[in-house]
């Protein structure tokens, strides 16, 4: 029976991968050690708990019901000792090799990534910046357990659970090909708006949803001519075609300056509320040194960002 004190912590480990990768291969990969290797320390655990622990199918290793009760304490058993290990060692980015983790939507991606990987690189060259797309659900709990240190994005379900500081207010504009017979002037009228063909983007951008709302609520229904999963690809397809879309303001920026020029850009026909774009963090991570600098970092970037744009 295995005790705290004969307790092998690496086993842990490998436990933790296993359940996040789902592949034995790919846990030996993430913590450097041979499948053998991990097979071995698999045989270990299913001793210590008397549980086979992980089944091999065909979608992966799927863990059983102990396990599933496992990974919680086992979580924050090791996000524990690294905590504690983080206080132990000074924060410096100009020599940190840290890996620091953040949600980011589609839209986030695009704009907000360039310039915090130009002042990361300047500033901290030897750190590592991994970003995903998480779930809105899962976040509050990728937070908290220390699987993300941050999220960037319009989250207001968030802000009840966690840390969060305003980056800026984001608002919504039209955009469409420059083309003969476009109304003039920086506004669309609600007719023009109708008679257009539309692109509907399905982001997982709160945001966007929100803004998709209020023209529901204001009963405004336009011609959907496409519908798309992200952002990405819409300027290509604007360029190509007689659509429209609706679209964050400083996207639409971005796509008209990638451009040179050849989108028109209008401020919609109705009042849709600005959105707010959030950094969170969760409060137990508030006074770790290098959490706390590169959001300061990502604060003040995009703070000043949002002035300019």
């Amino acid at each position: 029976m295995a005790t705290f004190n004969n307790m092998d912590l690496n086993l842990l480990r490998v436990f933790q991968a296993i359940a996040d990768e789902r592949s034995l291969t790919q846990a030996g990969n993430r913590l450097h050690l041979s499948q053998p290797a991990v097979s071995y320390a698999l045989g270990r655990l299913r001793l210590i708990f008397d549980d086979p622990l992980f089944i091999r199918t065909r979608e992966g290793m799927q863990p059983t019901p102990t396990a599933v009760e496992l990974a919680k304490p086992i979580g924050r058993a090791l996000q524990a000792v690294q905590d504690a290990l983080r206080y132990a060692e000074r924060f410096d980015p100009a020599s940190s090799t840290r890996v620091f983790r953040a949600s980011m939507t589609d839209v986030a991606e695009m704009v907000f990534l360039p310039p915090v990987c130009e002042k990361l690189n300047e500033l901290a060259p030897s750190t590592r910046l991994h970003v995903e797309q998480v779930a809105p659900t899962q976040i509050e709990e990728a937070l908290r357990t220390g699987r993300l240190d941050f999220a960037i994005g319009n989250l207001p379900a968030l802000k009840p659970l966690t840390h969060y500081e305003l980056l800026f207010r984001e608002s919504y504009v039209c955009m469409t090909r420059k083309r003969k017979g476009l109304p003039r002037g920086e506004q669309i009228s609600l007719d023009d708006f109708l008679a257009m063909s539309h692109v509907l983007v399905q982001s997982a951008e709160s945001s966007h949803h929100q803004v998709e709302n209020s023209f529901r609520t204001l009963g405004i229904h336009r011609k959907i001519g496409l519908d798309i999963p992200h952002f990405s690809v819409l300027p290509r397809i604007l360029a190509r075609s007689d659509l429209t879309a609706t679209l964050p303001l400083r996207i639409a920026k971005l796509f008209q300056s990638d451009g040179h020029g050849q989108f028109m850009l209008y401020r919609l026909p109705v009042d849709i509320p600005a959105v707010d774009v959030t950094l969170h963090w969760h409060q137990d991570f508030d006074s770790d040194p290098g959490n706390s600098w590169l959001r300061q970092l990502i604060v003040d970037l995009l703070q000043q960002y949002g002035r300019s744009s």
